[in-house]
């Protein structure tokens, strides 16, 4: 089925079924979809929910994870997501892109555009990955400001909001911004780059809510698996930039070879075929809602695309 027709569509906000995920007994586990294909090869893996990243969009588009994004941007890729996977979208809107209006027409927008719950965090503009160094963090007053904004503007989408402060304030002082973060309406927290099993134990220990864990690849967090988180104490797990490397090291592979080789031939092997695509994304689900379309047949090949 398409979504042109909304017959699979749940009749429950996204943010309530986040909700009911992150409070079931297992880690929910949410991957990065850097755009709708990967969105739809997320659900058909059997994730239920999935996460768009604010440095892996920032990156498909060329550009920084600076807080370059507009809201246009990001509201658009939302919205494209959200139409072709009936599945709760985490959404990493940066620093809210702006001040406490800003972030309240930043959730309005993104909740219209369908998605479950909203990433905000506590750095100043020009933001940085949080992984790099030199953070720089706004204070807990104004993060405690847009954090109730973002509460007043949403309906029923969800308020994830994350803290930078580890690197320049020590846990603890990464423990006091989230219990102010909680304490103005944040429904979970995203403790960012802690970097060893003892400091996430610690930090869960010290939060009573939902928690959020962030495992990025070549970052400051060692590599830990979703089980381990389970047993650290957080609900939530994000890999929020691996779909866009691995995408981006096959298309370098693939734009290297055909510029030494002349011809594609070779990678064929490592290609989703044609059929594949069209299973994907539901191809002739699309055709059969015009009578007027023929099915298509497709042409005969090795590997049937």
């Amino acid at each position: 089925m398409t979504w042109l027709v909304n017959d699979n569509r749940s009749a429950r906000g996204a943010g309530v079924r986040l909700a009911e995920l992150w409070r079931q007994p297992e880690i929910l586990r949410i991957p990065g979809a850097h755009n709708p294909l990967a969105a739809l090869l997320a659900k058909r893996a059997g994730f239920k929910a999935v996460y768009l990243s604010g440095a892996a969009l920032s990156a498909s588009l060329g550009l920084a994870d600076l807080g370059l994004l507009t809201l246009d941007e990001l509201s658009f890729f939302t919205r494209a997501i959200c139409r072709v996977v009936d599945l709760p979208v985490v959404v990493d809107i940066d620093t809210g892109l702006g001040g406490v209006l800003n972030v309240m027409r930043t959730v309005h927008e993104l909740e219209e555009a369908g998605a479950a719950a909203v990433q905000l965090e506590d750095q100043a503009l020009p933001k940085k990955c949080g992984h790099l160094s030199d953070k720089q963090l706004v204070s807990v007053e104004e993060m405690a400001a847009k954090v109730a904004a973002a509460v007043r503007a949403r309906r029923d989408l969800r308020i994830i909001a994350r803290t930078d402060a580890a690197a320049s304030e020590g846990l603890e002082g990464a423990i006091r911004r989230a219990h102010a973060y909680l304490a103005a309406g944040a429904d979970a927290i995203f403790p960012e780059a802690l970097a060893d099993a003892e400091s996430f134990r610690r930090f869960a220990a010290a939060i009573p809510a939902p928690l959020l864990a962030n495992m990025t690849e070549f970052g400051r967090t060692p590599h830990f698996t979703a089980q381990q988180f389970a047993e650290f104490g957080y609900k939530m797990i994000i890999w929020p930039v691996s779909s866009l490397r691995i995408a981006a090291r096959a298309v370098e592979e693939l734009y290297n070879h055909l510029a030494r080789e002349g011809s594609a031939t070779a990678m064929l092997p490592r290609m989703q075929t044609r059929a594949e695509l069209y299973e994907t994304i539901g191809y002739f689900d699309y055709e059969a809602l015009d009578s007027a379309i023929a099915r298509s047949t497709l042409p005969k090949t090795e590997r049937h695309g």
